[in-house]
């Protein structure tokens, strides 16, 4: 399949460039491999001008930086994605901003990203990913692209209460049902969306399959992996000697003691500020038992709730460090700075307990990595937050579950992390190994596409004598089975039976004319443009569009 992804942000694409979890770690695998075009933001602001896609080569795939406009960025990302939608995709209210205004900024950055992908409109099929682009399927529709297209979320998906809080809430949800598939990390996260559904516009769902007027929108749970053999690889993968005397400083700190690690973005979301008090309260409990190692890189530093976050959470270290500390030990090791997989993955080995506690999380590859990295003969303990979607893939004989709301709880699991029997151990690991090996990136985005294929049946022309040569033959086609087998029902039946040929030949007709309603003539068609506008070339193209031929 010849692939466009389409996400806010890239991947680097750098080996020695840190990727902590999230989507573009993710999906950097995925494009290398598969030859995909993969369309994001760059780290430049433009002026709105469509100009043709940048693509530059990237392993097997293409990469295409765009500078989305200067005048609607800031509303749209600071803005409505992350000031609105991103603390209500994660159920938390009292985080969010009123930015009503906000959502305009929000569809026209959407619309221009878009545009752009109308460059590569003849690819096979587009995947979208993320918050940012909810209503991205709409607007291609909208340009008159056909192909496949399906949206992934990576965030978690809220009860209808809480999605309604969102400005222009309505006319998102209606946007997504654009997307032939849709996929999400958990059943809970699609079970949100179907109870959203079904209590903001009474529409229900048959076997995952929602229609409206536009057609059906499929919904699945794809929950995303991590590519174990590669994680293998990392931990035999020589660093370099920065790198080197960074980890190796980091864990002199740390010799002849256990220690629990926790890797996040320094965001809200990650519930750094309630492990922190679990630290303090186990430390009173338990002195001088056990460290933590976070590491937490900088994530939106120009958003304000981010930097009050930063200035919460080194705050209430610093107070643990003074309260449980002493001129030898130090309880908590913090740092900003970001580390390649290659160095997380000698961190995660030496940390004898994993401390994953999300408020709420769409899956949390953390959570996963951790468990790669641990020694097969003396593995760490996974303390996970039963809020993030690794908790569907990690049941409590596996890893140890937690509210992460409740500092105690998680305290109480890192005591029994640290004092835990090395057979218990192997045991929960090894189970949790397996599902890990058994389920990798690769297959979840296999999964999806296969499933995305499936949006489309492809049938040569010559097969449709009754819409001549001259209609698509390539086009979203949910009927063509029953047509298919009315067609195949007639042509058996002996010609000599007139009535009953007569009949099936009736049935072949309902049939067809079921199939030709939504399909559209493709020969000598416009491409339907907003104009005037300024073609790629610098001329001026018709109103109506330019002709494609």
């Amino acid at each position: 399949m010849k692939l466009v992804v389409i996400s806010n942000r890239i991947a680097p694409f750098d080996p020695n460039n840190p990727q902590t979890g999230g989507l573009a770690a993710g999906l950097e695998p995925v494009v290398e491999r598969s030859g995909a075009v993969w369309i994001g933001s760059s780290e430049t602001r433009g002026d709105g001008i469509e100009r043709p896609l940048p693509l530059v080569p990237t392993g097997a795939g293409h990469v295409a930086r765009l500078d989305l406009p200067a005048t609607d960025h800031a509303g749209y990302y600071r803005g409505y994605s992350n000031s609105t939608l991103w603390p209500a995709l994660h159920s938390l209210p009292d985080r969010m901003s009123d930015s009503k205004e906000d959502y305009g900024s929000y569809r026209r950055i959407n619309d221009f990203i878009a545009r752009a992908a109308f460059d590569v409109r003849d690819r096979d099929a587009f995947w979208v990913h993320d918050y940012h682009l909810l209503p991205l399927g709409a607007d291609l529709n909208d340009l008159g692209i056909e192909r496949p297209t399906g949206f992934f979320l990576h965030t978690p998906w809220p009860t209808p209460d809480m999605i309604e809080r969102v400005p222009n809430h309505r006319e998102l949800m209606k946007s997504m049902l654009k997307y032939d598939l849709l996929g999400f990390q958990t059943n809970r996260d699609l079970n949100n969306f179907l109870t959203c559904l079904r209590t903001h516009f009474g529409l229900e769902s048959k076997d995952g399959v929602v229609t409206t007027e536009r057609g059906q929108t499929r919904l699945q749970k794809f929950p995303i992996g991590i590519d174990p053999k590669q994680f293998a690889e990392y931990l035999a993968a020589d660093l370099s000697p920065a790198e080197e005397e960074k980890v190796s400083s980091l864990l002199q700190n740390f010799q002849g003691t256990k220690f629990a690690i926790g890797v996040d973005r320094l965001d809200y979301t990650k519930g750094i500020d309630k492990r922190v008090q679990a630290f303090n309260e186990l430390l009173t409990k338990e002195p001088q038992s056990i460290s933590l190692l976070q590491i937490a890189p900088s994530s939106r530093a120009d958003v304000e709730e981010y930097q009050n976050y930063k200035e919460d959470v080194e705050n209430a270290i610093n107070h643990v460090n003074a309260d449980h500390g002493t001129d030898e030990w130090r309880p908590i090791h913090y740092t900003n700075e970001p580390f390649s997989q290659a160095a997380l993955a000698r961190l995660y080995r030496a940390a004898k307990i994993g401390v994953v506690t999300p408020l709420r999380d769409g899956m949390n590859l953390v959570a996963k990595e951790y468990v790669a990295a641990q020694d097969p003969k003396d593995p760490g303990v996974l303390v996970l937050s039963k809020f993030a979607g690794a908790a569907e893939d990690f049941n409590e004989d596996e890893a140890l579950l937690v509210d992460p709301n409740h500092p105690e709880e998680i305290a109480a699991a890192i005591s029994k992390a640290a004092n835990m029997p090395l057979e218990e151990r192997v045991r929960r690991w090894r189970s949790m190994m397996d599902k890990i090996e058994s389920y990798t990136i690769h297959d979840w985005s296999a999964d999806y596409l296969r499933e995305l294929d499936k949006s489309r049946i492809t049938v040569p022309a010559d097969q449709f004598h009754h819409l001549g040569l001259g209609w698509t033959n390539e086009a979203q086609m949910p009927l063509y089975q029953n047509y298919a087998a009315a067609l195949t029902a007639h042509n058996e039946i002996d010609p000599a039976d007139a009535a009953l040929k007569e009949a099936a030949y009736a049935d072949v007709k309902s049939a067809f004319v079921a199939l030709a309603a939504p399909l559209k003539h493709t020969q000598d068609r416009l491409w339907d443009l907003p104009a005037p506008t300024a073609s790629r070339d610098g001329h001026r193209e018709q109103e109506l569009g330019a002709r494609e031929d």
